[in-house]
């Protein structure tokens, strides 16, 4: 079954659809890879020209920590409700504040809707702003870039801000005299 709808062709009646994917079908999204099948399970309701898909989505991604770069799983369970509208309803003559039903209003082209596109918003919705392989990531070494996690690093961590050299240096001449 393609990922494909076609808008003139779907039934008046609710369309259940349920499969499982390659993670490829995640395609490629800046550094977070699909590591497991990527399972969909929506509902399709066509009232004319407006289409509202709901469901859920099931995967495991895999994302670099912001800390200390390592890979970690993060299972993604993200449910959704999008209402489609055609490209030609969105004018964008009228300047108006956005609405909250805005928010899971999408548009289509072409009288046809593109489930993998969807997958793939859902999947970056689900995203952590700030991923982190656990809460208490140590991070890297600012100095020779050793996983803090995995182990301690011989260097000395004691920071002097250059700003503050001259003080420091007027301190010294005042003890030394």
């Amino acid at each position: 079954m393609s990922l494909l709808l076609d808008v003139a062709n779907l039934p008046e009646r609710p369309l259940h659809i349920e499969r499982t994917d390659d993670p490829s079908l995640a395609g490629e999204m800046d550094g977070v890879r699909a590591v497991s099948p990527v399972s969909l399970v929506v509902d399709v309701r066509k009232d004319h020209d407006k289409v509202r898909v709901a469901g859920r989505l099931q995967a495991t991604l895999e994302l670099d920590c912001s800390r200390c770069l390592e890979a970690f799983p993060v299972p993604v369970h993200a449910a959704f409700d999008v209402l489609y509208v055609p490209a030609s309803a969105n004018t964008g003559e009228d300047e108006r504040e956005i609405e909250e039903d805005d928010l899971d209003t999408a548009y289509y082209r072409d009288g046809v809707i593109d489930l993998a596109e969807l997958i793939r918003e859902q999947l970056y919705l689900a995203l952590p702003m700030k991923p982190l392989c656990q809460e208490a990531c140590r991070g890297l070494c600012p100095e020779c870039g050793t996983n803090l996690n995995s182990g301690a690093c011989a260097c000395t961590h004691e920071w002097e801000d250059p700003r503050l050299a001259p003080l420091k240096a007027l301190a010294r001449n005042k003890t030394d005299a």
